[in-house]
C-alpha cells in the first residue's frame, strides 16, 4: 500500500511540472482555435448563399420623389425577406428631390441583398439624383446609348442657387457623393466634377472612368455578366436559371407618387379651398365641403414631401380671403385685383425647389390662376350687381312704386299699389283717385306722398 501511494505521488508531481502543464495548455488552445476556425468558415459570406434563386426587378422611369422612395424601400425589404439572390433597379430618371435620393441611397447601402442599378433602356439617363443612386449600388451597369451625370443642384424654378447657400448645398452633396463612391470603390473625382461642373458622360466613358462596372445590352445580358460575381460583405451571385420577379407598385405607392407631383398637389389645394368656400357660403351643401376637406388633406400631405414655401401658401390663402371680401364689400374691383395679384405671386412662390420633373408646370399654373380668378371675379360681379339693383319683391320692393288712393288719406286711408290694397298714411291730405308714390313701409303700412 505504501509503495502504491508513493508511486501515485510521483506521477502527480510529474504531471504538475511546468513542461507537462504547458503541453496540455497548448493542446487545449489548439483545439479551441480549430473549433473557432471551423465555426467562422461555416459562416463566411462565400458560403452564405440565398435560399431561393430569385431576382427581384424594380423599374424607375420618373423623377425621384417620395413615391419612388416607398417603392424602392418596399422592394429591397421584400427581396431581403425572401432571401433573393439580388435586386435589379432599372433606372431612367432626370433627377429629383435631394432628400428622396438620400433615403434611396441609405436603403441601398443598408440592403442585405446585393443591389444592381442598371441605367436602361437605350436612350435612358441617370441625371442629378440618379447619379448618386447608381454610385451606391453594389454593381452599377448601363445600357448602350445611355448617359449619366449632370448632378449639379438647382433651386426654385430650376435656377442656380446663389451665394453662401449654394456653397453649402454643393459641398454637402460632394461630401456625401465622395463617401458613397469611395465605399463602392468608384471614381470619387468624377462624381465631384459631376456635381460641381455638371459633367455628363456616355456609358463607354463611364466604364473607362470607373463610374460603372458593366455595359449590358439588355436585362438578360446583364444577368449573364454579373453571374458568378462576388459581392463584398454579401455572397457570390449564382444566377443560373434564376427566376425574374417584377416588383409592382402598391396602391399606396401609386397614390403617393401621384400626389407628390407639385402640379397635382397645387390642383388639390385649389379644389380644397373652392370646396370649403362653397360649404361656408352655402351651409348644408355637404358635398363641396367633403370634397374640399379631402382635397386639402391630400394637398397638405403632399406638401410635407415637397419643398414648399409657406409664404407662397399664405399668399394663396390671402387671395381667397380678398375674393370673399369683394363679395361683401363694394370696392369697385380693387379687392379682386389684389386677390388676383396675390394668387399669381403665391402660385409662383409655392414650391422652393423645382428639381427636374418636380416643378409647377406653366400649363397647369396659368390656366388654374385664370380659371380661379375668373370664377371669383364673376361671382363678385354678380354679388355687386345684386347689391346695387333695386329689390323687386318684399317690403323694399314697394318703395318707389306708384299707386292710386282708393280713399281720402287724411292722414290715413287705403291705396292700391302693386296689384294689392294697402293701408297707408301721408303727411299731406290726398284725395281719392289721386296718384301716390310709396316712400316707406312700416309694419305693413305704407307711407305715401302725392305724385
Amino acid at each position: 500500500m505504501r509503495v502504491g501511494f508513493v508511486c501515485a505521488l510521483k506521477i502527480k508531481s510529474c504531471l504538475s511540472c511546468y513542461p507537462v502543464r504547458f503541453f496540455f495548455k497548448r493542446l487545449n488552445c489548439y483545439k479551441f482555435s480549430i473549433v473557432a476556425l471551423l465555426f467562422f468558415l461555416s459562416f463566411t459570406p462565400e458560403n452564405c448563399f440565398p435560399d431561393q434563386n430569385d431576382i427581384y426587378i424594380a423599374k424607375i422611369s420618373s423623377s425621384i420623389n417620395p413615391g419612388v422612395v416607398d417603392y424602392i424601400k418596399s422592394g429591397i425589404q421584400k427581396a431581403s425577406e425572401h432571401n433573393a439572390s439580388c435586386i435589379i433597379i432599372e433606372l431612367d430618371t432626370p433627377g429629383g428631390l435631394a432628400e428622396s435620393m438620400r433615403e434611396i441611397v441609405m436603403a441601398i447601402l443598408g440592403s442585405k441583398v446585393p443591389v444592381v442599378v442598371y441605367v436602361s433602356p437605350s436612350g435612358a439617363r441617370a441625371a442629378s439624383a440618379g447619379v448618386m443612386i447608381t454610385m451606391a449600388a453594389d454593381i452599377a451597369a448601363m445600357a448602350p446609348g445611355t448617359n449619366i451625370g449632370a448632378a449639379h443642384p438647382v433651386g426654385a424654378g430650376g435656377k442656380e442657387i446663389g451665394g453662401t447657400m449654394s456653397e453649402k448645398v454643393i459641398n454637402d452633396m460632394v461630401a456625401h457623393a465622395k463617401s458613397v463612391a469611395e465605399k463602392r470603390g468608384r471614381n470619387a473625382v468624377w462624381v465631384e466634377n459631376a456635381i460641381r461642373e455638371s459633367v455628363s458622360v456616355t456609358e463607354t466613358e463611364a466604364l473607362k472612368e470607373n463610374v460603372i462596372d458593366i455595359i449590358a445590352n439588355d436585362l438578360d445580358d446583364l444577368i449573364n455578366k454579373i453571374n458568378g460575381r462576388k459581392i463584398e460583405d454579401k455572397w457570390i451571385l449564382k444566377l443560373d436559371n434564376a427566376n425574374k420577379i417584377i416588383l409592382k407598385e402598391s396602391l399606396r405607392t401609386k397614390i403617393l407618387k401621384t400626389i407628390s407631383d407639385p402640379n397635382i398637389a397645387y390642383i388639390l389645394m385649389m379644389i380644397g379651398l373652392a370646396g370649403l368656400y362653397f360649404e361656408l357660403s352655402q351651409p348644408g351643401a355637404i358635398f363641396p365641403g367633403v370634397i374640399g376637406a379631402i382635397s386639402l388633406i391630400l394637398a397638405f400631405f403632399a406638401f410635407q414631401t415637397l419643398s414648399v414655401n409657406y409664404a407662397g401658401f399664405l399668399l394663396i390663402i390671402l387671395s381667397v380671403i380678398l375674393f370673399i371680401m369683394e363679395m361683401k364689400i363694394i370696392s369697385y374691383g380693387l379687392l379682386s385685383i389684389a386677390g388676383i395679384a396675390s394668387l399669381l405671386l403665391g402660385s409662383m412662390m409655392l414650391f422652393e425647389n423645382s428639381a427636374p420633373g418636380l416643378g409647377l408646370s406653366w400649363t397647369v399654373f396659368v390656366p388654374t390662376v385664370v380659371i380661379v380668378s375668373a370664377f371669383f371675379v364673376a361671382v363678385a360681379g354678380i354679388v355687386f350687381k345684386a347689391q346695387v339693383t333695386k329689390p323687386k319683391t318684399g317690403a323694399k320692393g314697394l318703395i318707389g312704386e306708384i299707386g292710386v288712393a282708393k280713399t281720402d288719406i287724411k292722414p290715413e286711408g287705403k291705396v292700391f299699389v302693386h296689384g294689392e290694397l294697402w293701408n297707408a298714411t301721408s303727411k299731406d291730405t290726398i284725395k281719392q283717385g289721386e296718384k301716390v308714390r310709396v316712400v316707406k313701409v312700416v309694419n305693413l303700412v305704407l307711407e305715401v306722398e302725392l305724385v
